[in-house]
């Protein structure tokens, strides 16, 4: 009986350790990174993809986490030419009236757009955020309504916005998600110029006079980091929209609700860790194929050109095989732009993306004289 038992035990032992390194081989489950915080999202920015979520769509305020928006707005009217950063702004009694992180503007005192904006994205100001909102909108009721409208846009379903700043106490339904959070912020990190203040450690206003640090420390001591934006009040705990880049691969780590700074920072810190260790970026470069042969064209061939592509894979995973799907021939007439075939990217059996190769100039339908010229022109070429 007892030879039995040890036997059967052994048995057991063997199954649990060949069924563990199965779970590990399919890319264990993550462990759960997401700490005291009420919710999280990671998101690799240029593919969208969702890494890692907890409770993602928990409508929470996001304190000054809201500024990401504020910041888009005025990012996207400099690339307009609306304004530059050297114009300057009067500031309004409403904007020297804000409380909260500040850098004490006086009524009537007279800042850049830039450093309206350094110290939005550096020190968090809200006298500045508000500043800007009435700059742009006019007023802030009116800036308050393009946040709301640009949220739409971009799929932010569960957001409501009130004012540009986060600022909550007065507030009742100024409330978020982290997957909203990180559509903006991935809307965002699409202005490159955004990363000149978001890296700032330290930096001055007013001529040197006026001294900022960032409120996000992960700048200063996490490898890779580049933004993007914290937060805190009592009724939000503390937030953060942390974004890091290693190997060509940007990551959003949005946190919610963290009771404390310190931890906070250490689930965003976990997030990005988990991202990078578990997950690579690669770019499918865009590029031109072999000329198609063309039946019934003014031309025998016709140009093929495809699009680049972004791709996310696992990191133990091989570089994707390039499969080309296209038909033998192309009949005229073909205008440039038209889809005519495929490249697939493929692992295995499993394809994981594929881009449209498109005509890359037009082609007319050949006349019947036309024809009649190309045959008398191949007949005279070859005698």
């Amino acid at each position: 009986m007892k030879r039995i038992l040890s036997l059967l035990l052994s048995v057991l032992a063997v199954v649990t350790l060949f069924g563990s390194l199965g779970r590990l081989s399919a890319h264990a489950e993550p462990p759960a990174l997401y700490g005291d915080a009420k919710s999280v999202i990671l998101m690799e920015a240029s593919t969208g993809t969702v890494l890692y979520e907890h409770e993602a769509d928990l409508r929470l305020p996001p304190a000054s986490v809201t500024k990401i928006m504020t910041i888009l707005l005025v990012m996207e009217e400099l690339a307009r030419g609306t304004f530059s950063l050297t114009d300057t702004v009067q500031v309004s009694n409403t904007a020297a009236a804000m409380g909260g992180s500040q850098v004490y503007l006086e009524p009537g005192e007279i800042m850049s757009v830039e450093d309206l904006l350094k110290s939005v994205i550096v020190a968090s100001a809200n006298d500045a955020s508000t500043a800007l909102a009435e700059y742009i909108a006019g007023s802030v009721e009116a800036f308050v309504h393009r946040m709301n409208t640009r949220a739409a846009e971009l799929g932010m379903t569960n957001t409501k916005f009130e004012n540009p700043t986060g600022l909550d106490d007065s507030v009742t339904e100024h409330l978020t998600t982290a997957r909203d959070i990180a559509l903006m912020s991935r809307e965002l990190l699409k202005h490159d110029s955004i990363f000149r203040y978001t890296t700032i450690w330290m930096d001055t206003i007013r001529g040197g006079a006026f001294g900022l640090t960032n409120t996000n420390r992960l700048i200063r001591f996490y490898q890779g980091a580049n933004g993007l934006k914290t937060g805190s009040t009592s009724k939000a705990g503390f937030c953060i929209s942390a974004t890091a880049k290693r190997d060509e691969m940007q990551l959003i780590a949005v946190v919610m609700g963290s009771p404390t700074r310190d931890s906070r920072n250490e689930t965003a810190k976990r997030l990005l860790d988990y991202g990078f260790a578990n997950y690579k970026y690669q770019r499918m470069e865009q590029g031109e194929l072999p000329p198609i042969e063309v039946l019934g064209g003014v031309s025998d061939t016709c140009r093929l050109l495809y699009d680049g592509f972004d791709l996310l894979l696992d990191k133990s995973s091989p570089k994707p095989e390039t499969v080309v799907l296209l038909p033998e021939t192309l009949t005229a007439p073909i205008a440039v732009g038209d889809a005519v075939g495929k490249i697939e990217y493929r692992i295995g059996d499993k394809t994981v993306g594929s881009v449209t190769i498109y005509a890359g100039e037009t082609v007319e339908k050949i006349s019947f004289f036309g024809l009649f010229k190309k045959m008398l022109s191949r007949f005279f070429l070859h005698t």
